[in-house]
């Protein structure tokens, strides 16, 4: 008997290059469907109907979102992308009424944080930027990842290797959030469900393993393996629907 074929949301990223390494890494060798979800093209009720859902990365979420007056900060964008921000946040809360399975990456993280009440450092400073900022290309750098944690699960180790693209971070810990895991310099990298019971599979990372085949690192546990495991408990929510 066929499986059926996985269907995949993930939200557009702001460039048509960097969506493709989306679905490049999401696809693999499976039949995977990969739809393109933003605020202009999809019907959130639609939402209910994909097996999974990334939220990708992109430009910084308008600072109302985490409760800040502060619209000109250090690298602050141009312009900040409000419909996107309301669309994706509305995807999030679609996700866990529905029990599909989702990874934030990046921003997505960070906005995920931000709808349980968490906000933001809205730079890092110049000496943190000078390891996490993208300039021309991501930069690599270690990550600690706690013990015990659904990420050491997934990964098999306390320490990796990840990319790095970004020039903010989690500050305060959004509700029901726990830290996997940690930048040598202490920016948190990734974040989970303290509690887990009743909850979809859920993983936020500040890294983008979409891209980490850039640094010929695609086979580290920081990429290869949270997308199998992604993929893994798509088809055990399919097998198994609540």
């Amino acid at each position: 008997m066929n499986e059926p074929i996985i269907k995949i949301g993930v939200t557009y990223t702001g460039t048509d290059e960097k969506h493709s390494n989306y679905v490049r890494w999401l696809k693999g060798n499976e039949l995977i469907e990969i739809t393109t979800l933003s605020p202009l093209d999809t019907d959130l009720e639609n939402i209910k109907n994909f097996d999974g859902i990334v939220l990708s990365g992109g430009v910084d979420m308008h600072p109302k979102f985490y409760n800040s007056t502060i619209i000109h900060y250090p690298n602050a964008p141009q312009s900040f992308e409000e419909e996107r921000d309301v669309f994706e946040m509305a995807v999030f809360e679609k996700c866990q009424q529905n029990n599909i399975p989702l990874l934030a990456v990046c921003r997505g993280m960070q906005l995920v944080n931000c709808v349980l009440g968490g906000n933001l450092t809205q730079d890092i400073g110049s000496e943190a930027n000078g390891i996490h900022k993208f300039e021309q290309q991501d930069k690599a750098h270690g990550i600690n990842i706690v013990p015990a944690t659904l990420l050491n699960e997934i990964t098999g180790v306390d320490r990796t290797i990840t990319n790095s693209a970004h020039h903010q971070c989690i500050n305060n810990l959004g509700k029901g959030l726990l830290v996997n895991c940690k930048s040598d310099d202490g920016i948190i990298e990734g974040v989970e469900w303290a509690d887990k019971n009743n909850k979809p599979f859920f993983l936020g990372f500040q890294w983008h393993p979409e891209r980490m085949y850039k640094f010929h690192l695609s086979e580290l546990p920081s990429t290869k393996n949270i997308r199998d495991r992604f993929i893994s408990e798509i088809k055990k929510s399919i097998n198994n629907p609540t």
